[in-house]
């Protein structure tokens, strides 16, 4: 590959103007791959608009070409923004000693004058939620053994995170837009600007709340709550998108989740599976994977199983518990909800054919909240990051 290994803390602070002191220190002595600014222009043909090829909450990101013919994204932040330092800093002191299929790799990064660069492995498949969401032209055909696979590839990759990497990690932005796929369509997480580092000894970390709305969990979303759990939650709802081929929350009827514990509660449940699939799925699997993600959904974190859990529960290792209802859905919201099925909904071969959301919802039973809410078509970010 053409880029040359040096030790990023042997550049003076001078020669890194506008980039923080803080940033600096945390890069001294650290090893890491860095590309020079020409060379990454170069890949970029100048960061043409024709390589652009995303946009995140924090930049740009651009497709590239190394000279030995490498294929490679570049996320463009600026180090003027505390929250793209803080990106920038997460990503090269996170991501880069981490190693897992189902991660993305981080391959280097560049800091030139006020802008800092990240270069990552290339997904020619773009994001999930693109593949899932996206515009007409820009969707996938996802079959169902694809999107098994998809579930269990990220299971595992937070399995590692939470369990077995060197750090301790919690992601906190787990979505569908967060998800690359590559050309073979293997699930990799992505984007760790918001991750926090935990102990194990620590039984959770109080913060800032940052995330995507819909896919935070309850205890987090409402009292800046963090453990790993808050991550199985945000897992189980890609899941359940995944599944049904929904988007979590739309303005048209009820969420995602709350239709899944309906559905689960009328005995119903195998009717969450996307009607696009053609009943061309093993009904058993489809409920295995359903029944995972409400557990992982459950409003109690202490609850929701261990990721390590949920990928032995999907290869079949271990039975999956039936889980019972969630008080995320009350009674009043399951009365209209069912109103709006008999009359907007029919039927076909046991499938909903319809796409329901919610509005809002905001409800609190006691210690459990169930915080729910509508997003926009591009789920925008919730940056009131600590």
């Amino acid at each position: 590959m053409s880029y040359c290994f040096l030790n990023v803390g042997s550049k003076s602070d001078t020669d890194r103007k506008g980039f923080s002191i803080g940033a600096s220190n945390i890069l001294q002595g650290r090893s890491t791959y860095y590309f020079s600014m020409e060379q990454i222009e170069a890949a970029t043909e100048g960061f043409d608009p024709a390589n652009k090829i995303g946009e995140g909450g924090f930049g740009s990101v651009y497709k590239g070409l190394l000279e030995d013919g490498t294929r490679v994204a570049v996320k463009q932040l600026s180090s003027q923004s505390s929250q793209g330092n803080r990106e920038f800093l997460n990503e090269v002191g996170m991501i880069s000693a981490l190693e897992h299929p189902n991660l993305v790799k981080l391959f280097g990064c560049c800091i030139d004058g006020n802008q800092l660069l990240l270069v990552y492995e290339y997904m020619e498949n773009n994001s999930l939620g693109r593949a899932l969401f996206g515009h007409e032209g820009n969707r996938l055909k996802l079959d169902w053994s694809t999107r098994y696979a998809i579930c269990l590839g990220v299971a595992k990759g937070l399995a590692y995170l939470h369990e077995e990497s060197v750090f301790r990690i919690v992601h906190r932005d787990i979505k569908a837009t967060n998800i690359l796929l590559d050309k073979n369509l293997n699930p990799k997480i992505s984007d760790f600007g918001l991750a926090k580092l935990y102990e194990k000894e620590h039984t959770h970390i109080s913060t800032r709340v940052a995330g995507t709305v819909g896919y935070m969990a309850p205890e987090y979303a409402t009292r800046g709550y963090l453990t790993d759990k808050a991550d199985v939650y945000s897992y189980g709802v890609v899941v359940l998108e995944v599944v049904s081929g929904k988007k979590n929350a739309d303005e048209t009827f009820l969420h995602l989740l709350d239709l899944a514990f309906l559905l689960l509660e009328e005995g119903r449940l195998i009717e969450l599976v996307d009607p696009s699939l053609n009943l061309d799925y093993p009904q058993e699997e489809a409920l295995r994977l359903l029944n995972v993600a409400l557990l992982c959904c459950n409003s109690s974190p202490t609850l929701r199983p261990a990721m390590s859990t949920v990928a032995r529960m999907l290869t079949g290792e271990i039975d999956v518990p039936i889980p019972t209802k969630d008080a995320s859905v009350n009674d009043d919201w399951i009365t209209g909800a069912l109103k709006k099925l008999s009359s907007d909904s029919q039927p076909k071969n046991g499938q909903l054919h319809n796409s329901p959301g919610v509005s809002e919802i905001s409800q609190r039973d006691d210690e459990n909240v169930a915080f729910h809410t509508s997003t926009s078509e591009s789920l925008s970010d919730v940056s009131r990051a600590s």
